[in-house]
């Protein structure tokens, strides 16, 4: 019997798993056993063609066990381990220390990038062995501190590492690119639209969901695209959250501390969107993780679809239960809505005249209300601009860059203030921290008593005002949340709902 180590991926978890190969006599065949899925099983096609390209022909009855038997085994990246653990069987090869090894083979040896290196990178440093990985998963293994780890090429290179024949080659830590990417969009690139500009300043300094309302061309989705370039790069912490995102799905991994931005269409699904399907993967809320997720035309997504964000965004991760396991899966998003503010597009237009009927206002109102824009902490408007306001080139906007200053040194204030308790920004703070730590003067008490009766805002609603009011007071510099910081947030909470 022979053993060699592998991993198996249950989420964004990378599962220890031992390959054992028993070869007897008797007719060829190979039979694949320990819940296997149809990649794993089909690999003994793959790996037999690549062994036989480093002239090893498999004779006799083959028998391939993955241990632990009752843990749901999936993908190709298997097929490495298991060539190995034959060859082991064989007699042909006997590695000198534990190891983990993933990978997927080609028919002629070569080894195929595979999803899941990071998470495997962070388990082999857990258990302190070297990991071998296909060259072309260096890139994203040498982001993780800490591990030893080496690329091969093919089979061929790597049988001979193990044999002692040539030195393997190590994977150098590399490091993450400190200069922040130029903005593209810019907001020097946005025309007029102050109080939106200002709305997405404060979103990007406490991290808080916004709501852009306004006519077509009225400059929605430059506004949204222009607020990711003003948010501050990602910390150590969260850069190594958003590797294991992108690495359990196999996308490519961006040295870079740009957070990441991602579109949904609202004809996407709700799994492709919360994650979750057969395999278990996460979603675009998880993909958009210490970033934004960004949903235009709003009111044209599915009700259920919509309501299924209101955990995610109230916990920060989303759950995801089937009869094979349970996963978690981040998503700490800044959530950016954009919606028409009626059905034809035109209410409130300049220039244009609404054509809807109050039946059909009414209807489309209730599409921008309820539990999900209670979650919502700016909501703002956003006009259409007159042609001459368009064409006006001598009025030069404030860039993305001395923007993202501000909502810099304001992100600072706050991971200060904040890192003993374990947050890093206004809008993640719990209900108990802000009856702790919000808490306003007496005078500031007594305005927002009365205009919280009057706009008739639920216990969410008010913990959301204070945030924006705290985050708003960090970007003037003030240690204390003062009245106009509440009227400023009280103005953006009123919104475009009706609210």
């Amino acid at each position: 019997m022979n053993e060699i180590g592998a991993l198996t991926l249950r989420g964004m978890e990378a599962i220890p798993v031992e390959v054992e190969v028993e070869i007897t006599g008797g007719l060829f065949s190979i039979s694949i056993v320990g819940l296997p899925d149809i990649a794993v099983k089909e690999s003994k096609e793959r790996v037999r063609a690549a062994l036989r390209s480093v002239g090893l022909p498999l004779k006799g009855r083959i028998a391939v066990n993955l241990a632990p038997a009752d843990l749901p085994k999936e993908g190709a990246l298997l097929d490495l381990p298991i060539a190995l653990a034959m060859m082991c069987g064989a007699g042909l090869l006997k590695p000198r220390e534990p190891a983990l090894y993933m990978g997927e083979l080609a028919l002629d040896g070569r080894l195929r990038r595979v999803r899941g290196a990071v998470p495997a990178a962070f388990l082999a440093r857990a258990k302190n062995i070297p990991l071998y990985v296909p060259g072309e998963n260096a890139d994203e293994v040498g982001l993780v501190k800490g591990v030893r780890a080496y690329a091969a090429n093919d089979l061929t290179e790597l049988v001979s590492v193990l044999k002692g024949e040539q030195e393997p080659v190590p994977i150098v830590a590399s490091g993450v690119s400190e200069k922040p990417p130029a903005a593209e969009p810019n907001f020097s690139d946005v025309r007029g639209q102050a109080a939106a500009r200002r709305a997405a300043e404060i979103a990007a300094a406490g991290h808080h969901n916004i709501l852009l309302v306004g006519s077509p061309g009225s400059g929605k989705t430059l506004i949204a695209r222009a607020l990711n370039g003003i948010l501050p790069p990602l910390s150590d912490e969260e850069l190594v959250e958003t590797l294991l995102v992108r690495s359990t799905l196999g996308l490519p991994v961006e040295p870079g501390r740009r957070r990441p931005f991602r579109t949904v269409h609202f004809t996407a699904s709700t799994v492709s969107i919360c994650g979750g399907g057969s395999s278990l993967r996460p979603g675009e809320v998880s993909l958009a993780h210490r970033g934004v997720l960004f949903l235009d035309e709003f009111t044209e997504f599915r009700r259920d679809l919509t309501e299924s964000l209101r955990a995610p965004l109230e916990d920060g991760q989303v759950v995801v239960s089937r009869a094979a396991g349970t996963v978690i899966y981040p998503s700490r998003v800044l959530l950016v809505l954009a919606a028409n503010p009626c059905a034809c597009g035109n209410l409130g237009d300049p220039v244009e005249r609404c054509v809807c009927s109050a039946l059909e206002l009414e209807r489309y109102k209730r599409k921008l209300s309820g539990p999900i824009l209670d979650r919502i902490d700016l909501q703002i408007a956003v006009p259409r601009l007159l042609p001459e306001e368009l064409l006006s080139f001598s009025d030069s906007a404030e860039s993305s860059e001395s923007i993202f200053e501000r909502v810099r040194q304001a992100r600072l204030i706050q991971q200060k203030r904040w890192a003993p308790h374990g947050f890093s920004c206004n809008a993640e703070l719990p209900e108990k921290i802000v009856r702790r730590f919000l808490n306003p003067s007496s005078e500031t008490r007594e305005y927002l008593t009365g205009m919280a009766g009057k706009l008739r805002m639920s216990g969410r609603g008010i913990s959301r005002v204070l945030k924006v009011a705290r985050t708003i007071a960090d970007l003037a510099g003030e240690a204390h949340i003062q009245t106009p910081h509440l009227a400023e947030s009280l103005m953006y909470r009123r919104g475009v709902a009706g609210k």
